[in-house]
């Protein structure tokens, strides 16, 4: 019985579902009075939410914006109170129905694999889903890779459902580059697809990673009508997310936050650094989750820091049950597989105090480095065991020692 009420026979748990029912009745189907684009994909999620929103609101036209970095309203920023990507239950179509309410043209929403699992996608009418890259993440709570490909796919199989409400067929831009590109073709099951590469237009984001970005965002744009010259003055004029490729600071020495957590993003971003100022020093400072989160990537992690960097310094990201020095050791495995002499002579700490971590770090720097933070991004905790959280910023923290 128990089974029965809660879960789908192969399938999510019903109770998500039903919640998500009872969430679009109570707000009134909202999503079929607004624009929704849904931006799927292991990483960039962020960004190019925040890249389609800055292109749409200098155009002229009232957006709404839900990721990971919280939720703007026609031009009205404000925190989530909850720690999910995707808001869930009734809370996703609550802020769908104010952003009607507000005037708002379109609604930018990213979307989790989490999330879809959880029928979080349900009910909503998107009129746009965006891929934009997969990469291994998240493969223990999937039991897969597969099983991770498949909630992103299941995304796109939803928006491409026949709905006869819609005037128009809604529309699925796809990252040509990719690998996975043409299963996410197959799941938009004969709707149209619009394909994008990366885009050479000037901005001020760093690396080759931010130019597919900026190709997802312009093609976006473009397929909704925004002239040539708007989008390119909102890409110049695009300031960067908060905790991606984030310069606190540039000179003497640079110090840089970004998010990267998955072995792609982090060699990405280790390959844009050290290449945009001709072969400068990298001190390194991250860590890997724990709650037995992608296990397997602590010692990927550490194979690719020991490859960049000049120098590596371990520390806490969130640990939460686990023993924060016991995820620094898997990391430091593969670190020490890495065949670069300097690193083998010790150029490398195990420090699990974040704070302490970083101020070893700057405390290395010297004109021309680049200190390079990642794991936490723009996130305002430290997840620690028993679900308590500690209240954290890589940018003040950096900010603080800096100071001294």
């Amino acid at each position: 019985m128990r089974k029965f009420l809660y879960q789908l026979p192969g399938g999510p748990p019903l109770y998500h579902l039903i919640w998500a029912w009872l969430g679009v009745l109570l707000y009134s189907f909202p999503s079929r009075r607004i624009f929704v684009i849904g931006v799927t994909g292991t990483k960039g999620k962020s960004t190019v939410v925040e890249l389609i929103g800055h292109i749409l609101k200098t155009a002229g036209r009232k957006t709404a914006l839900i990721s990971s970095l919280g939720i703007e309203i026609a031009g009205v920023r404000e925190n989530k109170p909850l720690d999910n990507t995707m808001p869930g239950r009734f809370y996703l179509q609550r802020l769908l129905r104010r952003a009607v309410a507000a005037g708002c043209q379109y609604a930018v929403v990213e979307v989790t694999s989490e999330g879809v699992v959880m029928n979080r996608h349900r009910f909503i009418d998107w009129r746009a889903a965006v891929f934009l890259n997969l990469h291994p993440e998240h493969i223990e709570a999937h039991k897969g890779f597969e099983k991770y490909r498949e909630a992103k796919l299941a995304f796109f199989r939803y928006a491409n459902r026949p709905i006869r409400i819609r005037s128009s067929q809604g529309v699925n831009f796809i990252n040509e580059d990719d690998e996975n590109a043409d299963f996410f073709v197959e799941a938009a099951g004969g709707g149209r697809v619009v394909f994008f590469r990366k885009s050479e237009l000037a901005s001020r984001l760093v690396g080759k990673f931010n130019k597919y970005n900026l190709g997802a965002a312009v093609a976006v744009a473009e397929n909704l009508g925004v002239d040539e010259e708007t989008i390119r003055k909102a890409v110049i004029d695009f300031p960067g997310v908060p905790g991606r490729m984030e310069f606190v600071q540039k000179k003497p020495f640079a110090v840089v936050v970004d998010y990267a957590h998955t072995p792609v993003s982090l060699e990405e971003v280790y390959q844009a650094l050290r290449g945009s100022a001709g072969g400068r020093k990298l001190i390194c400072v991250f860590g890997s989750c724990g709650g037995g989160r992608d296990q397997w990537k602590r010692p990927v992690l550490g194979k690719i820091a020991a490859q960049y960097c000049d120098k590596i310094i371990l520390t806490n990201e969130d640990p939460f049950d686990e023993p924060p020095i016991a995820i620094l050791d898997q990391i430091e495995r593969g670190l020490l597989e890495n065949q670069k002499s300097e690193i083998k002579n010790q150029n490398y700490w195990k420090i699990v105090d974040r704070k302490k971590a970083i101020e070893q770090a700057i405390g290395l720097a010297r004109p021309g480095d680049a200190v390079v933070i990642t794991g936490k991004g723009s996130e305002e905790y430290i997840r620690v065991a028993g679900g308590q959280k500690i209240a954290w910023g890589d940018q003040q923290t950096i900010l603080d020692i800096l100071r001294k």
